[in-house]
């Protein structure tokens, strides 16, 4: 019988499921990673610890379920949003990743809405206003703040995209996740090349 494998990369940790094809959950598992904070506001992780945690978590749910890796048919990622993996030419991240729940971004959304033309503005072309939380400032930060580490940054993924990326060697996300970015026109499903100019990015 085929299976289903579920993998949340969440902030305290990484939970992953098996279940059937009738859906009937056939065992669970988490294993745990760490938040560091190295100044007020901050809040980092390390995506190899999500990468360490997703297989763990697997391995475990695979031993509890008593099925083989060749016994699950599809995998589906979901995991906390707005995280800013910068990576340069291969899987090591340059940095920590930038959470959710960092606050070191407040200067980068004002400057944002000030490019952009406004607040009023900048919703108009992505449909949010800028938060701290979101992709974009983050990328003015790390621009702004650790050039060395800008000068190498190739691409940019979120975290549950960043271990599709790890699993399959593929460059991808999807719109939930790209509308906390801060750069995707979320009325029309693209991103937002007329902001990206107005970002330089």
């Amino acid at each position: 019988m085929a299976h289903l494998l579920g993998i949340d990369i969440g902030t305290s940790g990484t939970k992953v499921l098996v279940c059937d094809e009738a859906g009937v959950v056939r065992a669970t598992a988490m294993a745990p990673h760490v938040i560091s904070t190295p100044r007020p506001g901050w809040s980092e992780q390390s995506p190899e610890d999500w990468w360490i945690a997703s297989c763990a978590a697997t391995r475990q749910v695979l031993r509890k379920a008593k099925i083989k890796s060749s016994e699950i048919s599809g995998i589906g990622l979901s995991g906390q949003m707005h995280g800013s993996v910068f990576l340069g030419t291969d899987i090591n991240a340059l940095r920590p990743a930038l959470l959710w729940n960092d606050q070191r971004t407040y200067a980068e959304c004002v400057e944002i809405e000030a490019l952009a033309g406004g607040r009023e503005r900048l919703i108009d072309l992505v449909a949010n206003p800028a938060l701290t939380g979101f992709t974009a400032p983050k990328i003015l930060w790390v621009r702004k703040h650790e050039p060395r580490i800008w000068a190498k940054v190739k691409r940019i993924l979120l975290p549950k995209d960043y271990i599709r990326f790890r699993m399959t060697g593929e460059y991808a996300t999807e719109v939930s996740d790209a509308s906390g970015t801060l750069l995707l026109d979320v009325v029309h499903r693209r991103w937002s090349d007329e902001l990206l100019g107005l970002l330089s990015i």
